[in-house]
């Protein structure tokens, strides 16, 4: 094989074409992805021709979610999405917020936008305002913001510990000591009291 070749696609594949399409791509993208999966066959006449009409409902499908997808982007403009996690004092978050994570917080927000066009390079893994681009094609694209807080002060936090596995490790509670318990011990051979030593001086007196 060349190192580019011509496929007929059978279907639409994301970022490659629509079924109908005619494309040139690489040798062993085709001969192991494209070819083996029945995505798309070396083009003929007839081949093209049994799926032109295959080919335009895809078109009017695509135009359609276009047009859903450019409403979507103009109402996320401006918009904020808060989520709430645990972190240690200094901000830190115990794990991280994914592409997952704000497209979830998305969908409850009313956006439903799909995974994969949460363009986040790196899980967030500080409190604080992120922006976060989410982009469905190469020029539908939009950013929106990310604010992450702790669960609870900062101030009022105390350090937690976690172990290898990432379960918190349980610290025992500390027991306040009772005012005989915080009475220095007697070290051994002290005087006794002079108050408590004249009885007895006083019976030998005697």
């Amino acid at each position: 094989m060349a190192n580019n070749i011509e496929l007929l696609l059978l279907k639409t594949v994301e970022n490659l074409g629509i079924v109908g399409d005619i494309v040139r791509v690489k040798a062993g993208y085709a001969r192991n992805y494209l070819l083996p999966h029945g995505l798309a066959e070396f083009p003929t006449p007839s081949k093209i021709e049994a799926l032109k009409e295959e080919r335009a409902r895809a078109k009017a499908e695509m135009a359609a979610l276009r047009g859903e997808r450019e409403e979507l982007l103009a109402l996320m403009s401006e918009v904020t999405i808060t989520l709430v996690r645990s972190c240690n004092a200094k901000g830190g978050l115990y794990g991280s917020v994914t592409q997952r994570d704000i497209a979830d917080g998305l969908a409850e927000a009313g956006y439903d936008v799909d995974v994969r066009a949460i363009r986040l390079h790196n899980a967030i893994r500080r409190i604080g305002d992120h922006p976060v681009p989410v982009q469905f094609d190469k020029d539908l694209r939009t950013e929106i913001n990310v604010v992450i807080e702790p669960d609870q002060p900062l101030e009022e936090r105390e350090e937690m510990e976690f172990d290898d596995e990432g379960e918190l490790i349980e610290k025992p509670i500390k027991k306040k000591r009772s005012r005989e318990e915080e009475k220095p011990a007697k070290a051994e051979g002290d005087a006794e009291p002079e108050s408590a030593a004249k009885p007895e001086a006083a019976a030998k007196a005697d």
